[in-house]
């Protein structure tokens, strides 16, 4: 049994998830038996953004770390952490030199610029692999070692990775989830020969472990600045969205996790892996298990076009989600839909619109869980389990009218999840718990 699992410390210990976002940096602290303690955020400066650029400076992550850990430490003894966890954006990129000194900014998730990198990986990639796309990291090292800016570049290391390189002074590790878009090999635990075709070396891709496992004790001189005990742990995290889904609660094979944010996000637990790039699927690995999804445009946005959220405070207690309105709505933002069709002209559809803005509020709501719906039976289809229960997170959770809406055209129980913060789920990891559940094994 690894050290600073859970069970094996005292009944007082700690563990620290922290997550990183775009805009912040959230850590949370639990004990043994998963039970918050306490919590603290800090903003992170906005990216830069600049046509389909989109970078940001990795020193602002770690300035903010710093000021977050600080606030935490301030509610809790920090002399009973036993070990920490962070989670970070997906496929955020960058390039370091051995002592692990950004030597480039951080292409973030959302950076568009790689598209005839792209291209290039369509050529040698297999079909089922999720280092298809633009916002890939493996297109963005592509585009980093095409743009010349791999001199002493010793290592291509994602968000989450960096963040815990600095706190073990040990660079070059990440974990199955954040190399996914790198090109990694899931299901076989390799990275692939294909890479070799495309001019990418191996010593810059990171060593993978599973998430959990042990990566080494918190840097001294890091330790002693923030006064954290000498053997407190870092152990390898993942990727903001699999964090938050551990942290929903789904234990089990069919249940599913909904996020009904500004997008419609469905990931489904899976005893075998699900992929179909045409429909925009494919698996992250989960211990002994599988992680399927897509990700729909359709959500929060397609609704704030129309409705101002007072409007949505305003119109939701008049709901009547015990008599649908017949609307055939397929909300979308703009044109474009990912999952679970993956048709980048699609069309809105949101006509006829009824002069009862309730009405049409409703219509909305029902289309949108209609691809909820639609979504789930796809990766049934695919070859993962039926769903048999779903937890809900996002703002889109509170409303009950919408829950009763979604629970008659799911058919199957709705539960709300026990934290909707991704640093919940990574302080899980941290302490051993995941593993417990899930099989994880390095």
């Amino acid at each position: 049994m690894p050290p600073g699992r859970a069970d094996t410390d005292s009944p007082e210990s700690l563990y620290l998830g922290i997550d990183f976002g775009t805009s912040g940096c959230r850590a949370l602290a639990i004990d043994a038996a998963g039970e918050i303690h306490a919590q603290a955020d800090t903003p992170i400066p906005a990216p830069r953004q600049q046509g389909q650029e989109v970078t940001q400076d990795p020193r602002d992550w770690w300035r903010a770390l710093i000021a977050t850990l600080q606030n935490l430490f301030a509610q809790i003894d920090r002399k009973q952490i036993r070990a920490l966890a962070v989670d970070g954006t997906s496929a955020t990129l960058l390039l370091c030199d051995v002592r692990g000194e950004p030597l480039t900014p951080a292409l973030l998730y959302n950076d568009r610029r790689a598209s005839s990198q792209a291209a290039r990986i369509a050529t040698v990639a297999p079909a089922e692999s999720a280092a298809h796309g633009i916002t890939g990291s493996l297109a963005k090292l592509l585009w980093l070692m095409e743009a010349g800016h791999t001199g002493g570049a010793i290592h291509a290391l994602h968000q989450a990775d960096w963040i815990a390189g600095r706190l073990t002074g040990r660079f070059g590790h990440s974990d199955y989830n954040n190399c996914l878009k790198l090109g990694y090999d899931a299901e076989r635990l390799v990275w692939p020969d294909w890479l070799a075709g495309l001019g990418i070396r191996k010593e810059w891709l990171p060593q993978v472990h599973a998430p959990g496992t042990h990566l080494g004790r918190v840097r001294a001189d890091v330790a002693h600045d923030l006064g954290l005990p000498a053997q407190a742990q870092v152990v390898a995290g993942t990727t903001d969205g699999v964090a938050a889904f551990l942290a929903a609660g789904a234990q089990a094979p069919g249940e599913g996790v909904t996020s009904l944010g500004s997008t419609l996000v469905l990931k489904l637990l899976s005893d075998r892996p699900v992929s179909s790039p045409k429909h925009g699927v494919y698996s992250h690995r989960l211990g002994r298990g599988w992680l399927a999804g897509g990700a729909s445009n359709s959500g929060g946005a397609a609704l704030a076009k129309f409705f101002s959220p007072e409007q949505l405070r305003t119109l939701t207690p008049m709901l009547k989600p015990e008599a649908p309105t017949g609307l055939d709505y397929y909300p979308l933002p703009a044109p474009g839909e990912r999952f679970p069709i993956n048709d980048p002209l699609l069309p809105p559809r949101l006509e006829p619109r009824p002069p009862d803005d309730t009405v049409f509020l409703q219509g909305m709501l029902e289309g949108i869980a209609r691809i909820e719906t639609q979504g789930y039976a796809l990766l049934a289809q695919l070859g993962a389990p039926k769903l048999k229960a779903v937890f809900t997170t996002g703002g889109g959770a509170q409303n009950a009218a919408w829950e009763h809406i979604r629970a008659r055209q799911l058919g199957v129980p709705l539960r709300h999840a026990r934290s909707e913060q991704a640093a919940y789920g990574t302080a899980l990891l941290a302490a051993g718990l995941a593993a417990d559940i899930f099989g994880f094994e390095n």
